[in-house]
């Protein structure tokens, strides 16, 4: 585009190239008609040729006026394309927004979210970072690797919010055919002999941090005999025969031969699933993703 040329130029041949008659292209656009003509006039200086044929009856475009409108037209279509992308993104209906979760606990809670998401906003990408357990996600949260994480409280890392999603129960998962099986509801204590199935110590896993604590307050430490990245291969181990494991109720959907879960008994020990993000992350996506969880994952009452 020649220096002399500007935008309204082009706005304002398009109107007289379109209506053909100067005094309804200035009341389209809503100017005078002489501030309308000078501007015809200034872009046909600029481009050297003239758009318009003109006498005291009729407006109509010779071969160059012709030849210009098309790319005229194309220019201001990808101008309105770019504006709406534009305004769209700093709504947050455009953008990227990277998602850590571990399968098995977020089975509900994570399709729940990316389906309300895609609905509200289909143009927001969302990255998935699976097998991202929740002591990892929320450093990865903390350090901007990631803009949302299924964590477990508590949160406590400087500059991170989160906002409870789901509260969860540990239970016992043990084979169908183990003597505990029968019991209605299991005492911690009564396995402090039994070999343990887990996650690996020191993966940042939330649920295997829960099962050693809960396990110390009864009295021992487990003895975890094998370890396993994700809680379908745990579980699966568990109906092997290999062991016992701790979990938590969102894990109860995973269902195969050989596994029983059983609540333990006493007081439930409860954790807090929430999703947690920075303060000052500024991405619009993130926070038209935020907004949508607040309908499609509710805090839970109390």
């Amino acid at each position: 585009m020649g220096t002399g040329m500007e935008l309204r130029h082009l706005i304002a041949f398009t109107a007289v190239a379109e209506e053909l008659h100067f005094g309804r292209a200035a009341k389209r656009l809503q100017m005078a008609q002489p501030p309308l003509s000078q501007q015809i006039r200034q872009l046909e200086k600029e481009l050297g040729v003239q758009l318009f044929e003109r006498n005291t009856r009729s407006v109509r475009l010779t071969g160059a006026g012709e030849s210009f409108l098309d790319p005229v037209r194309a220019v201001l279509e990808d101008l309105d394309t770019a504006v709406r992308a534009a305004k769209a993104a700093g709504r947050g209906e455009y953008g990227r927004v990277t998602i850590g979760f571990a399968g098995a606990s977020s089975h509900e809670t994570l399709p729940l979210l990316t389906r309300a998401v895609r609905a509200a906003h289909p143009a927001v990408e969302l990255v998935m970072k699976g097998q991202t357990y929740a002591n990892v996600a929320l450093s990865r949260v903390a350090d901007g690797s990631l803009d949302l994480g299924f964590v477990r409280l508590p949160v406590t890392q400087p500059g991170v919010a989160h906002r409870v999603i789901d509260e969860e129960e540990l239970v016992c998962a043990l084979p169908s055919d183990h003597r505990l099986a029968r019991l209605e509801s299991v005492p911690l204590g009564i396995l402090a002999d039994e070999p343990f199935v887990s996650f690996p110590a020191g993966a940042g896993s939330t649920v295997r941090d829960a099962m050693v604590e809960a396990c110390e307050s009864a009295g021992f430490n487990p003895r975890v005999v094998q370890e396993a990245p994700d809680s379908y291969t745990i579980l699966a181990l568990v109906a092997a025969g290999v062991g016992v494991t701790l979990t938590v109720t969102s894990c109860q959907h995973i269902q195969q031969n050989g596994l029983v879960y059983r609540p333990l008994a006493g007081p439930p020990i409860r954790r807090q699933a929430a999703l947690a993000w920075r303060t000052d992350n500024p991405s619009p996506a993130l926070h038209a993703v935020l907004a949508v969880a607040e309908a499609a994952l509710p805090t839970p009452p109390g």
